[in-house]
């Protein structure tokens, strides 16, 4: 197939064309529609740009790894999301686990100092509209992360509630409820910004 020709194939028949031809270029075209919107959905999720990055390169090599497991019953979007999703999750739980140990429990010597570098004026994170879209996140990031996962999913990523559903394996209902707990969380969090 002609790269123009493979440019025109939905991310089904683009998995589908990967599977039974194991054409990398499809892979490829996959990678390019999906990398930046799942960059954005697990940075929402965790607020570390670096760390959402290694975490969508995983989710890539995973499904370049278990591309036979994908099944046509589900959308790719959804199958995709699944994967970056669990992983954010695994990565979120990682990062909490490590924050309990004390900085000084590592060594005897209670003198040692170390040295933590401040993040907060980062170029990457405070852009030209910078401030407010910090504190949105700093926001987003005090939801707890059941709730945060569907903001982000429905809000910023704009799948349906369907599409979540499938992704979480929950029922529509229950998933509306989330999001619906999540944006008054949220809300409640941003009153100051909006009362500006």
């Amino acid at each position: 197939m002609t790269d123009k020709s493979l440019q025109e194939l939905t991310d089904e028949e683009l998995i589908l064309e990967f599977q039974k031809n194991s054409t990398i270029r499809a892979f490829e075209i996959l990678v390019s529609r999906y990398k930046n919107p799942l960059v954005n959905y697990v940075y929402r999720f965790l607020g570390s740009y670096e760390v959402s990055v290694d975490v969508v390169q995983e989710t890539m090599i995973k499904v370049y790894r278990y591309k036979d497991s994908y099944n046509q019953i589900a959308k790719f979007s959804t199958w995709i999301y699944t994967i970056a999703g669990n992983l954010a999750r695994t990565e979120y739980q990682r990062r909490k686990r490590k924050n309990l140990f004390s900085i000084n429990s590592y060594g005897e010597d209670k003198d040692e100092t170390f040295e933590i570098p401040d993040e907060s004026y980062r170029p990457d994170i405070i852009t030209d509209s910078g401030i407010k879209d910090k504190i949105i996140q700093d926001a987003l990031l005090k939801v707890s992360p059941v709730y945060r996962e569907m903001v982000i999913l429905r809000d910023i990523q704009e799948l349906s509630y369907e599409e979540i559903a499938e992704i979480k394996s929950l029922s529509v209902g229950t998933v509306k409820s989330r999001i619906n707990r999540g944006r008054a969380h949220l809300q409640k969090l941003l009153k100051d910004i909006y009362n500006e």
